[in-house]
């Protein structure tokens, strides 16, 4: 399918958590498509317009659930009129550090305030006095912690700290980073530390995890019922989580459900499967925290089933074995075993182990796509998109909103 220039904007988004690890929003990168650099202006306010269109049209602003959407504001951005559809309520406005604090950039952004707005400033390294009218405005600083010492992060800390400002720590890649900003008063948190855990590199599988890829394993050999049944029974947890699942209002089920065999057969092999390979992100989850990387894998799993049903309608096996690869795609990341190694016995088909080790095929296009959408690669979006000629921004959008409300759907059950 086609696009019309004006919208072909295409949607990141990266996690920011609180102190204890919760999700609390997610920082929005938008991406207008549109390769003429010399229309700048007209760029930037249709860039402007497709986003207040994604609030009202794609139901960005439901899919975030109780989470806020950080949106980066360019100096152009900032007085475009279309700026104030955005919903207050749901969006930070993150003034980069490209704009220069001018008597018309302080007006305006005092504007916004006076409109309800929560304002933040990006990339903080430094204190610099021009900056201080800003500042005053602001009610959220990010730093960033990268280019910094240890020394200099702590002297920057020290000089915020009497503003009064919320402290967002970003590009956060490491437990050492994470830990010194915790001691210096930082609130939130944004980087790879918590998209892609290195907390847990090298961790080797455990007795609980070991089942579930045993179970996983059984689903993709097509097993009998009674195979998965006595794989289930020295898992108690499993087994009882299993039943209640079962039984639970949402499964649509209006008789109990009371033995494995039944519970098996009521909820279906596709959706065990989904089950089990969501349970196996969380199986390391603290109590009460929202995992990143179990919202990640949910999300980047539903992105490519749906993105995989816009390029083959009614393939149902293409759209299984998508999202299959979208969410075993992160397995490395958790355990901190090659994907080669993780994926060795469990019998996987041709596509799927192609697409997991090689990148390579059909779906391992559709993989690429997904992880450029959430890094916020536009030329990396651009090249995904032209080897899959029945995709588009439109759908790409469609499918991304669609698939965070439904990893925020998980999120809530998991929580609950």
């Amino acid at each position: 399918m086609s696009d019309s220039g004006a919208d072909q904007l295409y949607l990141g988004r990266q996690p920011i958590l609180d102190r204890d690890q919760r999700l609390v929003a997610y920082e929005l990168l938008f991406r207008n498509g549109s390769r003429n650099a010399a229309e700048v202006t007209d760029g930037v306010r249709a860039t402007a317009t497709v986003i207040a269109n994604a609030f009202s049209e794609l139901g960005i602003e439901a899919a975030l659930g109780g989470c806020r959407g950080f949106i980066n504001v360019d100096e152009d951005f900032l007085f475009s009129d279309v700026l104030e559809l955005l919903p207050r309520h749901a969006v930070v406005l993150e003034i980069l550090e490209t704009v220069p604090p001018t008597a018309a950039v302080i007006e305006r952004c005092r504007e916004l305030k006076a409109a309800g707005y929560t304002l933040a400033l990006d990339d903080v390294v430094q204190l610099a006095p021009e900056f201080a009218e800003l500042l005053a405005l602001v009610e959220i600083v990010k730093v960033d912690i990268q280019p910094l010492s240890r020394v200099e992060l702590m002297q920057l800390a020290i000089k915020l700290k009497p503003t009064g400002k919320q402290l967002l720590a970003e590009k956060v890649d490491s437990r050492e980073q994470m830990e010194q900003c915790l001691k210096l008063g930082f609130t939130l948190f944004q980087g790879y530390y918590f998209a892609k855990p290195t907390i847990i590199a090298g961790r080797k599988l455990d007795h609980g995890q070991l089942s579930l890829m045993k179970l996983m394993s059984l689903l993709m050999r097509d097993a009998e019922n009674a195979e998965l049944e006595e794989a289930l029974k020295p898992e108690p947890g499993l087994t009882i989580n299993l039943l209640r699942m079962t039984n639970s209002v949402g499964c649509g089920c209006a008789e109990k459900i009371t033995s494995l065999n039944h519970a098996i057969t009521v909820l279906g092999r596709r959706q065990l499967q989904r089950w089990l390979q969501l349970l196996l992100y969380s199986a390391n989850e603290r109590q009460g925290t929202a995992n990143p990387l179990l919202l990640l894998a949910a999300t980047r799993g539903r992105l490519m089933e749906l993105l995989a049903a816009e390029a083959r309608a009614n393939d149902g096996v293409f759209t299984d074995q998508a999202f299959m690869v979208g969410i075993m795609s992160l397995i490395p990341a958790l355990i901190g075993l090659p994907i080669q190694e993780i994926v060795a016995p469990l019998g996987l088909a041709t596509p799927v182990h192609q697409a997991l080790c090689d990148r390579s095929g059909e779906l391992g296009a559709l993989l690429r796509l997904t992880e450029s959408c959430e890094d916020g690669d536009l030329a990396g979006l651009r090249e995904v998109l032209a080897a899959l000629p029945n995709l588009g921004p439109k759908a790409v959008n469609r499918a991304q909103t669609e698939a965070l409300q439904w990893a925020n759907d998980i999120s809530r059950e998991q929580e609950g």
